[in-house]
């Protein structure tokens, strides 16, 4: 017996031969595949980097990869006697998972690209390696979905549910309050539910915690999942008794702000009691007593060569993958044409700003003027797309509400007859941002409705334009609210002015 072809497991010896050649030829194709398809789509895996390094709700991701290859090698034990076996057919799969992608991307929604993009890798390590092997690695695998930074869209609910909390609270301790929104006042001062405060961290760092340690001290799939089903309610509890416990030391303390003092880094103590309450809570339950590693199932002799099996597996879902960025590369390349004969409209736009009493106005740059208005400034821009540029506008336009480094941000609504500006102000950094979208000279609709539109536009024939207008300034303060309000008030007609 060749001691390469011995493989000691806990309890047991097994003796089942190990086919290196065909782990090769699978690896390396698998390799090459998951190459293309991170040079096929390098944006989303940019835009996922981006998140991990800005928010700290995600900063745990740069640890999903290493504790998918722990467990990986932890499970190294279930492959012994095991050989890929491709399946080529189940690249038809590929098909509706780009076609959701395409859809992701015209609505502008990054997560959904990201997570289709993720399945795809799914499909392409299953329809390479089989479903046998892909059995034995399923914790590692399914791990991997701690790569997508998502859950962004329960802020506002975990806001709402975090005020409510505190409201209820408050009213059994007998505390005099008024909750309005995310606003709680009491007579020692006010507290705002900001997005920083509203638990997300929290609940994701718990998620992701508390998957890895069922997927450690457990083997009942339903454990799992009771287990992971606690690690999303606890912290969402806990998070309100912390915001609860933080208005009422403002108020036994007579202070809103020697309450609020250190309330982040109480936070993250706070949550380590927290996580240490889920250890304690998981150990009476653990099942892992028996191995994880199960005895891999006889396999029959391959009825086919391998090598032209891998090859037409993944060269299926790559291909079928590649439809999709090809497809939008075509798109966006239309849509480029076209927004780059509209730059003359951009400035002929910008110079139409109507500039207010006490304000002087000059030009700066192609569709950019500056305001001055008794000594506060402000920056105008103004940019003209083609009516087929779908995603390219709605990154405009978030990006005019954008600042490196703000996690809080209130944003609030201004309308006039043909007009709806939205102003963003955020705190440290100090900024704020009003601009309004106008879609062939109508304002834009909100939400999902907007992202329908521009969708369907994409591949509707050309004409039409969409205008966007915007002032910034590195400013919160009331005056410069009021100099802006004064601003948006006297651009009553644009951008229907001739």
């Amino acid at each position: 017996m060749n001691a390469d072809d011995i493989l000691l497991t806990p309890g047991r010896v097994a003796t089942r031969p190990i086919d290196r050649r065909a782990w090769m030829a699978a690896l390396t194709v698998l390799v090459v595949g998951l190459a293309t398809m991170f040079a096929l789509f390098q944006a989303e895996s940019a835009a996922a980097l981006k998140v991990w390094l800005a928010s700290t709700a995600f900063g745990h991701c740069f640890l999903v990869a290493p504790i998918a290859l722990w467990l990986a090698w932890e499970r190294r034990a279930g492959l012994a006697g095991l050989t890929p076996r491709p399946v080529p057919a189940l690249a038809v799969l590929a098909v509706p998972l780009i076609g959701v992608w395409f859809l992701a991307e015209r609505l502008g929604i990054m997560e959904g690209r990201q997570f289709m993009v993720l399945f795809l890798v799914w499909l392409l390590v299953l329809s390479t390696l089989g479903f046998a092997v892909c059995r034995v690695m399923a914790a590692p695998i399914l791990y991997m979905i701690f790569l997508v930074p998502f859950g962004a869209f329960l802020v506002p609910m975990l806001q709402d549910f975090t005020a409510r909390f505190v409201n209820v609270g408050l009213s059994l301790f007998d505390v005099p309050h008024l909750v309005t929104a995310t606003l709680i006042q009491i007579p020692e001062g006010d507290f705002l539910v900001a997005e920083a405060c509203a638990g997300l961290r929290f609940l994701i760092a718990a998620i992701a915690f508390g998957a890895l340690y069922a997927c450690m001290i457990y083997r009942s799939a339903w454990r799992r999942i009771i287990f992971i089903g606690v690690c999303i309610v606890v912290p969402v509890l806990a998070n309100g008794v912390r915001a609860l416990g933080i208005v009422m030391l403002g108020h036994l303390r007579g202070s809103a702000e020697a309450g609020a003092v250190d309330h982040v880094l109480y936070g993250w103590i706070f949550f380590s009691l927290v996580i240490l309450l889920l250890v304690l809570l998981g150990l009476p339950f653990r099942d892992d007593a028996a191995s994880h590693v199960r005895p891999a199932p006889v396999q029959k002799p391959a009825r086919s060569p391998l090598l032209p099996g891998l090859a037409t597996a993944a060269a299926a879902v790559v291909m079928i993958a590649a439809a999709g960025p090809v497809g939008v590369s075509w798109l966006d390349y239309s849509a480029r044409a076209e927004t780059a004969g509209m730059a003359p409209e951009a400035d002929r736009l910008a110079a139409a700003l109507v500039v207010p009493a006490g304000c002087v106005a000059q030009a700066v740059g192609p569709g950019e003027r500056s305001f001055d208005c008794d000594g506060v400034k402000l920056a105008a821009r103004v940019q003209v797309f083609s009516r087929r540029s779908g995603p390219a506008v709605l990154h405009a336009w978030r990006d005019a509400a954008d600042v490196v480094g703000a996690e809080d941000a209130q944003m609030s609504w201004f309308s006039q007859p043909g007009q709806k500006w939205r102003m963003v102000v955020t705190r440290e950094p100090d900024h704020m941002a009003v601009s309004a979208l106008w879609v062939d000279g109508v304002p834009a609709p909100e939400g999902l409705a907007l992202r329908l539109k521009l969708a369907r536009d994409t591949v509707g024939p050309p004409g039409g334009m969409v205008v966007l207008a915007e002032f910034s300034t590195p400013s919160a303060s009331s005056d410069v609210r009021e100099t802006a309000a004064e601003l948006i008030a006297a651009q009553k007609g644009f951008p229907t002015t001739p």
